[in-house]
This record gives structure tokens, sequence and C-alpha cells, in this order.
């Protein structure tokens, strides 16, 4: 049975609830449509976060993030909701989204959102050589 998008976003226990870890999860293919001329817009979404009582199951987070593929919506509004709703469904410690948006009419777009200042107690994520 073929899936199909959803915003409802699923969470798990987190198995380690008493120690502070970082996690990153990154999708490449993320989508929505720019508001004023209909066209698509493609980005790269990181979330970062450092776990709370849950953590955000990784296909529940793809079939949302599809959900956005027809909906007309600006960067910094996506980015936000992305984030609020993340939070919302796994209360994290801490989290940042990111998203990356491609070269359109000749302008990058980068827009970051942030829950608050970042847990000293917690790992710093590093990039992969080649990411």
């Amino acid at each position: 049975m073929p899936s199909k998008p959803s915003r409802e976003l699923q969470t798990v226990d987190n198995p380690e609830d008493g120690r502070s870890y970082s996690v990153r999860m990154v999708a490449p293919e993320f989508s929505c449509v720019c508001p004023m001329t209909g066209q698509p817009d493609f980005a790269t979404i990181v979330v970062d976060y450092v776990p709370g009582p849950r953590l955000i199951e990784l296909k529940s987070l793809k079939l949302y993030l599809w959900s956005w593929r027809e909906e007309g919506i600006f960067h910094e509004a996506v980015v936000n909701r992305v984030l609020s709703d993340l939070v919302l469904a796994a209360e994290p410690q801490w989290m940042q989204v990111s998203g990356y948006f491609k070269v359109r009419g000749g302008i990058t777009t980068t827009v970051t959102a942030a829950t608050g200042p970042k847990p000293q107690t917690a790992p710093q994520i590093f990039e992969l050589p080649g990411e």
C-alpha cells in the first residue's frame, strides 16, 4: 500500500531520556510552492535537536514534509511552522530547523529557527566529509 502525505507527526519514547545527546535529520527533497508565483520551491531541511521524552519517528517526518509539496507558503513561514509542529510533537530540550532553499531567480535563501539556547551538555553535531 503506498504512503500518502500527512501532517500527523508520530513520536516514539526516547530510550535514553536521562542522557543529553544530539540528533540530526536531513531531508534533501523538501518542496513547497511560492505563494506569489505558484512555482515550486526546493530545499534541504535540516532538523537538529536534543531529545526530551520523545523522538520524532522518521517515516512520519517524511510524510509530514511531503505534505507541504502543494502548499503555497513563504520560506520563513514554513521553516517556523515545521519547528513549531516538531516541538509540539516531541517536546525536545532544544531544537533547530534550517531550510536551505535552492536558487530561483538568482537567489538562494537560508532560514533557521530555534527554540532557544542549546544545552551546554549536548554534544556538538559535526559535518561528515562530503556533506
